[in-house]
């Protein structure tokens, strides 16, 4: 078995998940660097959550070998190594109890639970989660019940919730899912702010639109039917040609002060190279 490199935060190597016969991604090789920000982008049913579970310790592979910071899945205590993981998700989201407040949604995630039940935190740890919750532009929700906010709202806080802990890695499935163009915006602009910050996690974020891309971000994997299409820096594998591949259909790319914009070519087969 190869030997986990220290400066890789996710080396996979052959990676694959299979269910009922059915192989949902891979095999895939996939690396990822200290202070990379990575894009995994594909249609609907590409593997790219089923990947990014793997990277979350929550899913072994089926067949090949996966090192999370720098740890063998398979051969370490998955408790140890999840609070180095920062993880926002849908799955995750639809856990959290309606009437949980805010602030010890975010505390908690100290512990790795939902739900402040008798843990006990020292004022550091409260303060930082209101700086985490800063951070997303959601300080003035601490004291809101969960269940009360709106669907942008909570994308926030649960991005402060993965944060809260310091992690190595924070791995983010679809963030933007679900918002309308203001709450989209508004979240572009603080992933692009954590994105610049030098001393933010490596970051993998998990989306269908090229436009839910922050500026910041470095690298991308594009995938189709579990497979990769490309990979690499994200200007190299954002490219028309490759959209096309991936989404079986003639895609145009622009990109404007440092955004990416697509849509369907209104001539088949032409694509714009940007």
């Amino acid at each position: 078995m190869p030997q986990p490199d220290p400066d890789l935060l996710i080396d996979f190597n052959d990676v694959l998940i299979r269910r009922s016969g059915v192989t949902l991604v891979g095999p895939v090789s996939w690396q990822v660097e200290l202070d990379e920000k990575w894009v995994v982008l594909g249609p609907n049913g590409a593997g790219k959550t089923s990947l990014l579970r793997i990277a979350a310790a929550e899913v072994h592979p089926t067949s090949g070998t996966a090192h999370v910071l720098g740890e063998v899945l398979g051969r370490v205590d998955i408790n140890e190594l999840k609070p180095r993981i920062g993880l926002s998700s849908s799955a995750l989201a639809s856990r959290v109890p309606a009437d949980e407040k805010v602030s010890d949604l975010v505390v908690s995630a100290g512990y790795g639970v939902l739900g402040r039940w008798r843990e006990r935190y020292d004022k550091v740890d409260t303060d930082r989660a209101l700086d985490m919750l800063e951070s997303l532009g959601a300080e003035h929700l601490a004291a809101r019940a969960y269940g009360t906010l709106s669907e942008g709202e909570r994308k926030r806080v649960l991005i402060a919730r993965a944060l809260m802990t310091d992690p190595e890695l924070l791995l983010l499935d679809e963030p933007a899912a679900g918002l309308d163009l203001g709450g989209r915006e508004e979240l572009v602009a603080r992933l692009t702010h954590l994105a610049m910050d030098p001393d933010s996690p490596a970051t993998v974020l998990v989306t269908h639109h090229v436009e839910e891309i922050p500026p910041g971000f470095t690298h991308g994997l594009l995938l189709k039917e579990g497979e990769v299409v490309a990979q690499g820096l994200l200007d190299t594998v954002l490219t028309s040609a490759n959209l096309s591949e991936a989404f079986s259909q003639s895609i145009a790319l622009d990109k404007v002060d440092g955004r990416y914009f697509a849509r369907r070519s209104r001539l088949p087969g032409r694509h714009r190279h940007r």
